[in-house]
């Protein structure tokens, strides 16, 4: 009996160890950002946007942009303060050309994914450029794999155009190896072409690894063009995104990293209200 209740009472000490350390209900882990979220403050002054970044209670970063640092530069001030970049963002053309030196720069930050927000264009997307795509993305993919790394995509909206019986995203999604390609949702660029995040979610559950977390002022018409002006976006849970709905379907899927990305000016404002919001859930 005695040994029951010292089983239990060390259940119940750990269980409220656990739970004390979640975020909140639907979101276990604190949501990281986007360096663009940041980018003027980063234009300016990197370690100090850093120190205030990390004061919202955000350690994880998703570095687009160097802001002209080298990788170890970078890295060594995000140890400093305790803080990690756990995915890197880079060009189509960077992640083509410069392979190499894409790969040294995301092993010296310490970024496990690798990902890219946009394939060369000139239009809407067509079935030539989809298969391409698919060419391109299973290319990188292997090559990122053999070097410890994850690629990833972002959706930006232009995928969404009608294809067979799906859309040109469909299309990439079944056609490229799952075992090499990932992608990164960003909810606003998938609920602007009409499609719902979450139920994207339930219907690749698996290849999604990486979402962007922002939210879309009221009113703002359906689009595929993947651009809206910056005042659009907005603190998440007043505009027309639904997150309990998406993170509960994303608890179901594997998607590793949550960043917070706010495109507003005023991000800085608006970041810390996302984050409670979040936390409220």
């Amino acid at each position: 009996m005695k040994k029951h209740l010292i089983y239990l009472c060390i259940l119940t000490s750990f269980l409220s160890t656990a739970y004390a350390q979640r975020f909140g209900k639907l979101l276990k882990d604190t949501p990281g950002a986007v360096s663009y979220t940041f980018r003027n403050e980063f234009s300016k002054d990197v370690p100090g946007t850093l120190d205030k970044v990390k004061a919202m209670g955000i350690t994880n970063i998703e570095f687009s942009n160097l802001f002209g640092k080298t990788a170890a530069e970078l890295r060594a001030l995000l140890d400093e303060r305790g803080m990690r970049c756990s995915s890197l963002g880079v060009s189509f053309a960077d992640l083509n050309d410069k392979t190499e030196t894409v790969v040294q720069n995301a092993k010296t930050l310490g970024a496990e994914f690798v990902r890219i927000g946009s394939v060369p264009h000139k239009g809407p997307m067509d079935e030539a450029l989809a298969k391409k795509t698919v060419e391109d993305f299973n290319r990188f993919g292997q090559k990122l794999k053999e070097n410890g790394l994850t690629f990833c995509y972002h959706n930006h909206g232009f995928e969404f155009e009608p294809y067979e019986k799906g859309t040109y995203f469909d299309y990439i999604v079944q056609n490229t190896n799952p075992d090499a390609v990932f992608f990164e949702m960003d909810v606003v660029w998938m609920h602007l072409p009409g499609q719902n995040p979450a139920e994207m979610l339930k219907k690749y559950p698996k290849r999604f690894k990486l979402i962007h977390l922002k939210d879309l002022k009221i009113g703002v018409p359906k689009s595929t063009s993947g651009s809206t002006p910056n005042e659009n976006c907005v603190v998440l849970g007043t505009g027309q995104i639904n997150y309990p709905e998406i993170l509960k379907a994303a608890k179901k899927s594997s998607i590793k990293y949550f960043y917070i990305e706010d495109e507003n000016l005023g991000a800085m404002q608006q970041v810390p209200q996302s984050m409670a919001y979040l936390k409220s859930l």
